[in-house]
């Protein structure tokens, strides 16, 4: 590992980048149910900047299958380490909270579980039937893992019913060995197709981080390369480094810039883009959807 006088001086946040926390009763209430159904979301175990303002919105995004994930992606704060067998109550547990909050648009991810024979596949689909069960009128969007390439684990989730499939491409593909070195773009482009050809009305969803180190021109090919695997609804944010063990951040794209490449990808022919400095996968993701 790097030394701590090797690594390289952190970029100072722009002003663009400070907020205020909101937090109040109906954030506490949040996250007191989250904890007492012992579950996790990723709003904090990925230390998502939006943490506040969805958790007082009385929004969240729950992630199942336990909190540590079998892959080491360096722009990612969840924890690697010792796994536990999924929770065969978590659906259920996921559903009630879901209901609990009022929701009716529930955002569902996962950690990465290359260590279950299906990757967690089967738990995607029960907390998609969980979630009907409790919330009849909602809609559910899942954030899946690439599953290893097994396409009858991504039929698992797809046959599930999702009303929206996402999976982030995260970075263009020179930066796939420093950025996500157990990952493969190629991959996640084919898991993209695939659902589309399994269910060609199941809308799919991608992202990417910018700051990494990308050039316009790659941007714009992964963005093509997005168009031609059939997804139409689109994130961009901003990198943000979650530690100083992480990748460091190479560039803070300005707001300006990110609106620029809202009207690019419009042009291209994404349905629907949110582009933003705090961007994330899920951040007002049923007024994405509602607005495919």
């Amino acid at each position: 590992m790097m030394a701590e006088q090797e690594r390289p001086p952190r970029l100072r946040k722009p002003s663009w980048l400070r907020r205020k926390l909101p937090t109040g009763p109906v954030y506490e209430q949040v996250r007191s149910l989250i904890k007492s159904g012992a579950l996790h979301t990723v709003c904090q175990e990925a230390k998502c900047p939006n943490q506040w303002e969805c958790f007082s919105s009385r929004t969240a995004t729950f992630l199942i299958m336990g909190s540590r994930c079998t892959r080491r992606c360096r722009f990612c704060a969840v924890e690697h380490g010792p796994l536990e067998p999924p929770d065969p109550q978590e659906p259920a547990k996921v559903a009630d909270a879901a209901k609990a909050l009022g929701l009716r648009y529930v955002v569902v991810t996962s950690v990465t579980r290359d260590d279950l024979p299906d990757g967690g596949a089967s738990v995607f689909a029960a907390t998609i039937r969980a979630i009907r069960g409790r919330i009849p009128d909602g809609q559910v969007e899942v954030l899946i893992p690439d599953f290893q390439g097994d396409a009858e684990a991504l039929r698992t989730v797809v046959e599930a019913r999702p009303d929206v499939l996402n999976h982030n491409l995260e970075t263009v593909p020179r930066l796939y060995p420093a950025v996500r070195p157990e990952a493969e773009y190629q991959r996640s482009l084919k898991l993209l197709s695939r659902a589309k050809a399994l269910d060609c009305s199941l809308p799919t969803k991608s992202g990417l981080m910018l700051g990494l180190g990308e050039s316009s021109e790659e941007i714009r090919d992964s963005l093509q390369d997005l168009l031609a695997a059939g997804c139409r609804l689109l994130t961009l944010g901003q990198y943000l480094q979650p530690s100083t063990h992480h990748l460091p951040v190479e560039r803070f794209v300005p707001p300006d810039e990110f609106a620029r490449w809202r009207d690019i990808a419009l042009e291209m022919g994404f349905s629907q883009v949110a582009s933003g400095p705090f961007v994330r996968s899920s951040y007002h993701a049923r007024d994405l959807y509602l607005h495919a």
